[in-house]
């Protein structure tokens, strides 16, 4: 069981590189709205689809404050057309799970 979270450790931390770019967008659209990169990255996902929702974790309350308030931000279809390019922009690499949570999967 280690090895395996071990593994999904250093696969995350390939993804994170990528991950950079995507990251910077949703801040510099967070300073614009007085808000976090995370709000606006729960905003964004709320309104890709009426039937979408995020579930994030937390067990800090001020966290879930701050969630939660990422339901009163709405973006403008600029905002999240300037989100989609700059993700559309992120080259997707590897595989979503090591090989072995991908075997558990059953993908």
């Amino acid at each position: 069981m280690l090895a395996v979270r071990l593994s999904a450790i250093a696969a995350m931390q390939e993804m994170t590189q990528g991950d950079a770019e995507s990251v910077l967008e949703l801040k510099e659209v967070a300073n614009q709205r007085k808000a976090t990169a995370a709000q606006i990255a729960l905003s964004w996902i709320l309104a890709q689809k009426p039937w979408t929702v995020p579930i994030p974790g937390t067990t800090k309350l001020s966290r879930l404050e701050e969630n939660i308030a990422a339901a009163d931000i709405e973006l403008t279809q600029d905002k999240l057309k300037s989100i989609d390019e700059a993700l559309a922009q992120i080259p997707v690499e590897g595989d979503r799970y090591p090989e072995e949570l991908e075997k558990r999967t059953g993908l």
